[in-house]
């Protein structure tokens, strides 16, 4: 697989400069790892011309005339690090500068730059891959290591979308070195029954890890494509077939402490914690609905699934990029998973074969959880250039600590 760091221009026609963790060095495995986010697209776009909130509509940041406002919290956080909102929607996002780059974990922002993802940029932005590297390098020596998995071909999934996965879809956002694509998943939301607007993805789709901060204007887009049209076609596709049930911005991510402190290009030691939750709004109004009764479901979280010995079957989506695919089109891998340890005092992640590439970070894992109904237990986070396995992070109780904050802090919403 040719995995990749989501930090990479490809109209720049370069190769991103690479940033090693420091503590990346330390840990043999590694330098053999790393991030399957796809980095592509302009850094230079029209954005849309109006921002509007990171928040519902219906929580008191009306104006009383039908436009929604910035949430003040958003408003002082912004001030709080010297950055005027109207400069920001209007292109000072794109300035990444050492000062600019917010990365502690309660300094997310991220209002609506509303049409700045219209069908042409989500189209660009999963191009040309950045390098990988060489898997040859892997050592099995450390913690508890199960012999490497044999290559499960991705499978193409059914048309539509929203039929067969409804819970599934892309991710968009912007670093330092232009527009970027994950994957994701919609969640259960134990505040809100039914009424869902959480969204599971890896912590590197999100936040740099130790050497940066966090993404920008990060929106999530589910059953992107719903009904799999090529690259050709989707140049003549309105926006509303792209994205069939709207554009959800997020007005809150939450990753694991131990991702921003430890997490690297090549996932590091960061690694096993590598996951995140986003509480999203939509773009648009959305007749009212939640994320999880637009799309129509919303998969519970198993933060104790079975063990690896007692699991037959884990099923990753995503949205793979990096050549032979072109990020357009949802696929699947379906494998019984092993055990891949990155270091010792870390907790063992979950490795399944698997072809697909870069772009598939963040991709729900499913399999039967601890009452046997299927269950997102995991998400991919790392692979190895040969695109032959993925591996994901066990949730446990980080896990469980940032579903449980992100829920609660909306749940009088």
């Amino acid at each position: 697989m040719r995995p990749i760091r989501p930090l990479n221009a490809a109209r720049r026609g370069r190769s991103a400069r690479g940033r090693t963790s420091p503590v990346a060095a330390a840990v043999a495995i590694g330098a053999a790892l790393v991030l399957t986010a796809t980095a592509c697209g302009p850094s230079e776009d029209n954005a849309g011309d109006e921002a509007s909130a990171s928040q519902p509509a219906d929580d008191g940041n009306n104006d009383g005339n039908g436009k929604v406002k910035i949430p003040q919290d958003i408003q002082d956080r912004l001030k709080e690090h010297g950055i005027d909102l109207d400069k920001w929607k209007n292109g000072a996002w794109k300035d990444f500068s050492k000062d600019d780059w917010l990365r502690e974990a309660g300094d997310f922002v991220n209002p609506i730059i509303e049409g700045l993802w219209d069908s042409d940029r989500m189209r660009d932005a999963d191009k040309n891959p950045d390098r990988g590297v060489d898997d040859n390098d892997i050592s099995g020596d450390q913690g508890v290591t199960d012999p490497t998995p044999e290559p499960v071909e991705a499978a193409a999934v059914k048309t539509p979308y929203d039929a067969s996965v409804p819970e599934s879809g892309k991710l968009f956002f912007d670093g330092p070195d232009g527009s970027m694509v994950c994957s994701a998943t919609v969640v259960e939301d134990p505040a809100h029954p039914g009424k869902s607007n959480m969204v599971w993805t890896a912590g590197h789709c999100v936040h740099a890890g130790a050497q940066g901060g966090w993404y920008r204007n990060i929106a999530f887009v589910p059953s992107y494509n719903n009904t799999g049209k090529s690259t050709a076609e989707l140049e003549n596709t309105p926006k509303e077939e792209v994205a069939p049930h709207g554009v959800w911005w997020g007005d809150w991510a939450q990753t694991s402490d131990q991702w921003i402190e430890k997490g690297g290009p090549t996932g590091g030691t960061g690694a096993p914690y590598d996951f995140a939750v986003i509480h999203v709004t939509p773009e648009k109004g959305s007749e009212g609905k939640s994320l999880e009764e637009q799309v129509g479901s919303a998969l519970p979280v198993d933060f104790n699934a079975p063990a690896v010995p007692q699991i037959s079957e884990m099923t990753a989506t995503g949205y793979p990029a990096a050549p032979p695919f072109d990020g357009q089109k949802a696929f699947q891998c379906a494998d019984k998973p092993g055990r891949l340890s990155i270091s010792k005092p870390e907790p063992t992640m979950y490795r399944i074969g698997c072809t697909m590439t870069g772009g598939s970070s963040g991709g729900g894992w499913v399999a039967k959880g601890s009452d046997g109904k299927p269950a997102l237990v995991s998400n991919t986070s790392i692979g190895p250039v040969t695109a032959g396995w993925l591996a994901g992070p066990r949730l446990g109780k980080e896990a469980k600590g940032i579903y449980g904050a992100v829920s609660k802090k909306f749940a009088g919403q």
